[in-house]
């Protein structure tokens, strides 16, 4: 890693932890270039304002949700179990310590700045989800009923999402159910509505 990569690093971090120590609104400029160990003209070098450092913090969540590998639709294994696991990694993805702290500091601060908000999702809305794929060629071959297949993996995932991701995006605590159980009901729920003879 180059030298100015590092610092650039080293500033999103300290930037990460400031945000989430203080919030948006308190955080400190002069506080995130001591916790990197730069000067505030190198942390301005790389990004010319808190809300542009911010920014950067939401494509690298943005690029997290990205970096779920995109499935395909096996033909020869039983569309059920394919969906079962999909959505047991997405899962696991979604919930693991990383994700979900940049999740809630960004949350936090949508929530009180429409215009990031709208931003931020704009160019969530353009990212293909790691399941829609899957459901866009098992349409294409019969196995699921024709829909729109982003529309359909969120029906899905937001089905799953309510019992094993909000509870500890709030809480900070997992939910007191049988993960795998959940999803398979959900699978179920789902395969039930988009089963090709409905």
């Amino acid at each position: 890693m180059k030298l100015t990569e590092k610092k650039r690093k080293d500033i999103l971090d300290a930037a990460i932890r400031e945000f989430r120590e203080q919030g948006f609104p308190a955080a400190r400029v002069n506080r995130i270039a001591d916790l990197a160990e730069v000067s505030k003209r190198t942390l301005y070098k790389h990004f010319e304002s808190k809300e542009l450092l911010f920014t950067a913090i939401t494509d690298i969540l943005l690029e997290e949700i990205a970096a779920v590998p995109k499935l395909h639709f096996r033909p020869d294994l039983p569309l059920r179990e394919q969906l079962i696991g999909a959505v047991q990694d997405y899962v696991g993805h979604l919930t693991g310590e990383q994700y979900m702290g940049l999740n809630r500091l960004v949350m936090s601060e949508l929530l009180r700045d429409q215009e990031l908000a709208q931003a931020f999702f704009a160019k969530a809305a353009m990212q293909d989800g790691p399941i829609s794929g899957l459901m866009g060629e098992a349409m294409q071959l019969g196995a699921l009923r024709e829909a729109e297949p982003g529309f359909a993996a969120g029906q899905l995932l937001s089905m799953v999402k309510h019992f094993l991701v909000w509870p500890q995006f709030l809480m900070g605590a997992k939910a007191e159910v049988d993960t795998d159980a959940v999803i398979a009901d959900c699978v179920d729920m789902f395969l039930a509505h988009y089963s090709p003879k409905n």
